[in-house]
C-alpha cells in the first residue's frame, strides 16, 4: 500500500507530488532529499526509513522517483511499480527527464490517478491505461547543432527554452508563472595604449534577483567555491576568481559565505540587488578586443584609416551589438568605405567628428577589418594627429569578465509546482578606449 508518490529533480525540486491516503506529512519530500544527499557513496540504499515511514526510490533520467509507505508493503512490489511508472512516463512523454516531466505534469498526474486508487495499485499496463488517458503529451523540441539559435548557456544539451534571453530579466510575470531570475551583470572599463599595452582595467559587477514565486521563504545562491575577496584571501595556488571588494543587501545572510560562498536571503516579490563587487586594475583573461590601426595619407590627399579589430573571446563565444566610434579630424566632408563582411555598416557623423562602425555579431577568435577613405580639406600632419581614440561599446552574453558564476540556486521550501529558474550572465562595456 502506497501513501505518497513524488518525483524530484537532482537538485531537490519537487516536480510531481501525489498524496493518496493523507496519513503522512508533506514535509517528507524535503526529509527524503536531505536523507539521500547526506549519504556517502554513489549508490544510496533503495529503501530508507524515516520515523514510521519507509522511502522506496529509484533514480532514472537524473530524477528521483519516490514512493512512501507506512504499512508492511513488499519493497520489491513498490520498486516494480516505480519502474513501471518510469517506463509509462517514457512511453507517453517520449523520454524521462526534468524537462519532459515539467512539460507533461498534467498527463503524469492523470497517469497516477488511473494507476493507483487510495494507495492500491490498479494497473500499470499501457494497453489498459490508454483507454482512460485523455491528456495529450507535449514532446520537447529536438535539439539541432545546426540551429545555432538553440545553443544554450551550459552547452549543447541545453536548449534556448532553458536559457534566459537578453530581455528575460525585464519580462514581467505573466499568467501567474512561478519564476525566479538571477542576473550576474558586469560593466568593464578598459584603456589600451597605442602600443597595445593594457593601461587600465576595472570591472563593476552586480548580482540581481527577480522573484515571482508564489511562496518562497528562502533562496540559497552558491557562487564559485574558489572566490576570493581581496588579495589577502587568495585560496591555494591555482586559478581563482578574485574581486577586490564586495557589499551585500541588508537582507542577505552571510553565515555560509566565508566557508562555502553561499548567499541566503528571503526574497521579496520583485527585484533586489543582492551583491555588488569590484575588481580594479586587473583582468583574469585578455581584454576581449584588440585594434590594429594604420593611418596614412594617400596620393590624392585623402585620409586613409585601415582598422583591423580582433575578438579575443573563446571561439564558442560571441559579442553582440558591437559599435566602434573613431574620432576624425575637423572638417571631414565625405567618406567611402570597404568593409570585410556585408553585415557590417559604417557612417560619418560630422557633428560629432566621428566614424561610427557597427558590427551586429562578432564571433570569438575572428578578425574583421574596415578601410575608411575620408575627404579632409587641407589635410596636414597636424590634422592626422587628431585621429582617435577609438571607443568600443559591446555586450558579451553568457560571459563574466571576473569569472564569477552561480554554482546552484536552491529554493526552500520545495515549490508545489514546477518553478522556472533562470540564470543569466552578461558583460557590458562601460568605457572601452583604445588609443591610436
Amino acid at each position: 500500500m502506497i501513501s505518497q508518490v513524488f518525483v524530484l529533480s537532482s537538485k531537490g525540486d519537487r516536480l510531481v507530488y501525489k498524496d493518496f491516503r493523507g496519513n503522512a506529512g508533506s514535509d517528507l519530500v524535503s526529509g527524503f532529499y536531505e536523507k539521500v544527499t547526506a549519504l556517502t557513496g554513489d549508490q544510496p540504499p533503495v529503501v530508507m526509513r524515516h520515523k514510521e515511514v519507509h522511502f522506496v526510490h529509484v533514480r532514472q533520467g537524473g530524477l528521483y522517483l519516490v514512493a512512501t509507505t507506512t504499512a508492511d508493503s513488499s519493497p520489491f512490489a513498490v520498486i516494480e511499480f516505480l519502474n513501471r511508472f518510469a517506463a509509462l512516463v517514457k512511453d507517453y512523454c517520449g523520454g524521462l527527464s526534468e524537462k519532459s516531466v515539467q512539460m507533461n505534469f498534467a498527463l503524469i498526474y492523470e497517469l497516477l490517478d488511473e494507476m493507483v486508487d487510495y494507495g492500491y495499485v490498479q494497473s500499470t499496463s499501457s494497453d489498459v491505461l490508454k483507454n482512460f488517458i485523455q491528456t495529450e503529451a507535449v514532446s520537447p523540441r529536438p535539439f539541432s547543432l545546426f540551429d545555432l539559435a538553440n545553443v544554450g548557456l551550459f552547452g549543447a544539451d541545453t536548449q534556448q527554452s532553458k536559457v534566459a534571453p537578453s530581455s528575460a530579466a525585464t519580462r514581467p510575470i505573466q499568467g501567474g508563472k512561478s519564476e525566479i531570475f538571477v542576473d550576474v551583470i558586469e560593466r568593464m572599463t578598459v584603456v589600451i595604449g597605442a602600443n597595445g599595452v593594457l593601461m587600465k582595467a576595472d570591472v563593476q559587477g552586480e548580482v540581481k534577483v527577480k522573484c515571482f514565486l508564489p511562496s518562497c521563504s528562502e533562496i540559497r545562491i552558491g557562487l564559485n567555491e574558489d572566490l576570493s575577496v581581496g588579495a589577502s584571501q587568495l585560496r591555494g595556488y591555482g586559478t581563482t576568481v578574485r574581486v577586490d571588494q564586495c557589499s551585500f543587501h541588508p537582507a542577505v545572510r552571510l553565515e555560509e559565505f566565508d566557508s562555502h560562498r553561499i548567499l541566503r536571503l528571503s526574497p521579496s516579490h520583485g527585484e533586489q540587488s543582492v551583491m555588488q563587487y569590484q575588481l580594479a586594475d586587473h583582468l583574469p583573461s585578455a581584454p576581449p578586443f584588440r585594434l590594429f590601426p594604420a593611418i596614412e595619407k594617400d596620393s590624392g590627399g585623402r585620409l586613409l584609416m585601415y582598422l583591423k579589430l580582433r575578438c579575443d573571446l573563446p571561439p564558442k563565444s560571441a559579442a553582440v551589438n558591437v559599435g566602434a566610434t573613431i574620432r576624425v579630424p575637423k572638417g571631414c566632408v565625405s567618406m567611402s568605405q570597404e568593409l570585410s563582411s556585408p553585415d557590417q555598416s559604417a557612417e560619418l557623423s560630422p557633428q560629432s567628428r566621428a566614424v561610427l562602425w557597427t558590427i551586429p555579431r562578432f564571433q570569438g577568435g575572428t578578425q574583421l577589418s574596415a578601410l575608411f577613405k575620408l575627404d579632409v580639406p587641407a589635410l596636414s600632419s597636424a590634422s592626422m594627429m587628431e585621429v582617435g581614440p577609438v571607443g568600443l561599446s559591446f555586450e558579451l552574453p553568457k560571459t563574466t569578465a571576473t569569472g564569477l558564476h552561480v554554482r546552484f540556486l536552491r529554493l526552500s521550501p520545495v515549490q508545489p509546482g514546477p518553478a522556472q529558474r533562470w540564470v543569466r550572465y552578461v558583460t557590458h562595456s562601460d568605457s572601452y578606449t583604445i588609443r591610436v
